[in-house]
């Protein structure tokens, strides 16, 4: 079982509180490494999965003769799945925590994944998609709430680590479907069942590590400490609707990357499908390593900034994007990746201390935002390159960043904790 740093015998209870505030440290401002690690990779195996959907578009588009917005529909189904059940998972986990409900959504994903391997027609597609977007719509709310209880106070360290792990998961996802699924066919999706098992071994052990801590009452100070003063109820609700804003600008260009940027490739510069994925697999890789480096500077520096720079400080790549050639764009596509993907860790935090005591409720309203945006993305830009060209839809897409200077209207948290 999963124990952290812990060497000696911890003290039960209210006990264990009061007698690590007496030494100046709580067990909340004790960074369980090992813990965040775990919730790093079970978000990597997620996404993984995740990121295998829209990595055999054009295997599934051949097979069941499929046009650009049908191809849209599929993510629009796992994403909305995901973007309405978060928010309300949160908040029920914020009053009932359920520490073994991160197994649980493995183990939902994983029925999607089989379903997936076997469907017949388009509409067991759409079922399967669903059923992978409710898995991580259970997995990511909890999963936020013991990131922050395992944090030590490093809200934006825990955050970012998570998070990396969902990155690199979707990196992974295409460079596996390239080399196990679309080679051989619809079936081999099996393989990834294997992936599910292991992701739900790991978060059965979590959950009895977070069950400890939740029966000794060791998270009651991560749940009711205010991290800012004095914010007028106004101020918080705009903050939360910048947020979100920066959270669709994110995202809808995310996912014209993750979903359709393959299809530009083959398109623009006749590359084949497995060039087109490992292409896909540099963007998302420098977006994994912008997001550690994200929440570190956002701990250091201040969230505010990195969300100003990360989602505005991508414009003039975006720009040049549809505009360059097969090399230059997969150059400024890393560029872009490694900008854009600091902001979210930032953006999730930033939120959490803004509402202070509802980590599950934050986190399941901007996962489930970041997927509801990725999930109408997809919809309205399969349909809008149905219309008129892939290459239009990235030009369209390369001012979405201007939504970021909504940035300069956000209070500085920062300043109000002194």
């Amino acid at each position: 079982m999963i124990r952290g740093t812990e060497d000696a015998p911890q003290p039960f209870g209210a006990d264990a509180v009061d007698r690590a505030e007496t030494h100046g440290t709580t067990p909340e401002q004790q960074t369980v490494l090992a813990i965040l690690i775990a919730l790093s990779c079970s978000h990597l195996l997620n996404d993984t999965i995740q990121a295998l959907i829209p990595s055999i578009y054009p295997l599934i588009k051949k097979s069941f003769g499929l046009n650009f917005a049908q191809v849209g529909l599929i993510t629009f189904t796992f994403q909305m799945t995901g973007s309405i059940f978060q928010p309300l998972i949160g908040l029920h986990t914020d009053r009932h925590p359920k520490p073994y409900s991160l197994a649980l959504g493995m183990a939902v994903t994983l029925g999607g994944l089989v379903f997936l391997a076997f469907a017949p027609s388009y509409p067991a597609i759409l079922t399967a998609a669903a059923l992978v977007g409710l898995g991580s719509a259970i997995f990511h709310p909890e999963a936020s709430r013991i990131a922050r209880v395992a944090s030590g106070g490093r809200h934006g360290f825990a955050q970012s680590l998570f998070q990396v792990g969902g990155n690199a998961g979707s990196a992974l996802g295409p460079l596996m479907a390239a080399l196990i699924v679309m080679p051989h066919g619809q079936r081999h999706i099996l393989w990834f069942s294997l992936v599910a098992l292991v992701g739900i071994v790991i978060l059965t052990r979590v959950g009895t590590w977070y069950r400890e801590r939740l029966t000794l009452g060791l998270t009651r100070a991560a749940r009711h400490t205010a991290l800012h003063r004095s914010l007028p109820r106004r101020t918080v609700m705009v903050s939360l609707l910048i947020l979100l804003t920066l959270v669709f600008s994110k995202y809808f260009y995310l996912i014209s990357m993750t979903s359709y940027y393959t299809f530009y490739l083959i398109g623009k510069f006749h590359v084949s499908v497995q060039q087109s994925q490992l292409l896909l697999f540099l963007f998302l890789a420098a977006v994994a390593a912008g997001t550690i480096i994200g929440g570190p500077l956002g701990d250091r520096f201040g969230r505010k900034w990195v969300i100003w720079v990360s989602i505005v400080g991508m414009l003039p790549f975006s720009l040049a994007l549809p505009h360059v050639n097969l090399v230059t764009t997969a150059i400024l596509s890393v560029l872009i990746g490694l900008i854009m993907s600091s902001a979210f860790s930032a953006i999730v935090v930033y939120a959490t201390e803004l509402v202070p005591g509802r980590v599950g409720l934050i986190a399941g309203l901007f996962f489930g935002a970041a997927f509801g945006m990725a999930g109408i993305g997809a919809a309205v830009l399969g349909k809008l390159a149905d219309m008129t060209s892939m290459n239009f839809v990235y030009q369209v897409c390369a001012f979405l960043p201007l939504i970021g200077l909504l940035t300069g209207f956000l209070p500085n948290l920062e300043r109000r904790k002194e």
